[in-house]
């Protein structure tokens, strides 16, 4: 498919709709973004051409960031989203909220139109009951910056085409992905219940004062972090003896967390209004200096590390096969 002949609409432009609008940009369709919010609408543009431009800086496009502003069309009008192919609705976690948007959406794009939600916190299953045409609604799971990661998880809902969610699978490949389907929905989907079984049993280990949060984030960093932009938990497992791992589940498992209350340590932070390097008040200390360079250094080694894990796709060994 061309991509250009696909319009694809964005409703919602905080971060990481803007940086979903880059990246279909970069993919080379026309994008209809529309802001919920006004106040959206003057950081939209910014946002957006500041994206654009370091990836033509990183080498990601040749075109500067007034080529892509050509197929892109920033508005509060719903209606502007009527010739739109497939929309993709990334709004807060909030459930009244998404179903005034769906409600706006449906009004004005075809039956044929497939709507998605970036969600990472509600099931597709209880989102498709806010839908007219439940069959052609499913999920786009992103990670930000959504236009340099290649992480993304197709979610289908208990009423899903799953016909709908492999052509959406198939797309996302021209997007610079290697996508995952996850054809039988689960809360968190599954990058989400990895994730957050880390960071679950991370906060235990500190408040139990068995590490600080240094000491945590250092040996994630130099352990997992080392290997897991070439492998998952079950290529590690395999690369470095499964046995071995069968004897450690045995005793440890039992002694992991297992807790269901949110920890203290981020609610403290939370209700004191924390929200991390986006106000220098987060799990580490900062000055508004240090906040900045820590944002600025998140997008450098963005860039970086893409170019690194292009070098080691999913059939990196496959390739290698046929070569010899």
């Amino acid at each position: 498919m061309n991509p250009s002949s696909l319009s694809v609409g964005v409703v919602g432009l905080g971060l990481m709709g803007c940086s979903i609008t880059t990246c279909l940009l970069l993919a080379g369709h026309r994008v209809v973004a529309v802001a919920p919010l006004p106040m959206d609408v003057p950081t939209a543009h910014p946002r957006i051409h500041e994206h654009l431009r370091k990836s033509q800086e990183e080498g990601l496009t040749g075109q500067p960031p007034e080529y892509f502003f050509e197929s892109l069309l920033v508005t509060e009008d719903y209606e502007a989203l009527a010739d739109c192919q497939l929309v993709i609705e990334c709004t807060l976690e909030d459930l009244t909220i998404k179903k005034s948007v769906y409600e706006k959406i449906e009004a004005v794009v075809s039956t044929e139109a497939v709507i998605t939600s970036n969600t990472s916190a509600i099931p597709i299953s209880i989102l498709q009951k806010e839908v007219q045409h439940p069959e052609r609604f499913l999920g786009l799971h992103w990670a930000e910056p959504s236009h340099t990661t290649r992480f993304l998880e197709v979610i289908c809902g208990d009423l899903s085409d799953v016909a709908k969610g492999e052509w959406l699978y198939k797309l996302s490949h021209g997007w610079g992905k290697e996508p995952t389907l996850v054809r039988k929905d689960i809360r968190g989907f599954i990058t989400n219940r990895l994730m957050y079984a880390l960071y679950r049993e991370a906060f235990h280990l500190v408040e139990n004062g068995y590490a600080t949060v240094e000491d945590v984030d250092r040996a994630c960093r130099n352990n997992a972090g080392y290997w897991m932009t070439l492998a998952g938990p079950f290529r590690w497992m395999d690369l470095t003896g499964v046995p071995a791992y069968h004897t450690v589940m045995k005793d440890l498992f039992p002694t992991l967390s297992t807790g269901t209350d949110v920890p203290a340590l981020i609610d403290d932070i939370v209700k004191a209004g924390g929200k991390g390097v986006a106000n220098a008040h987060g799990f580490y200390p900062y000055t508004e200096e240090e906040a900045k360079l820590w944002r600025e250094t998140f997008e450098a080694f963005s860039y970086e590390i893409r170019e690194l894990a292009l070098r080691y796709p999913a059939d990196v060994v496959k390739k290698k096969l046929k070569t010899k």
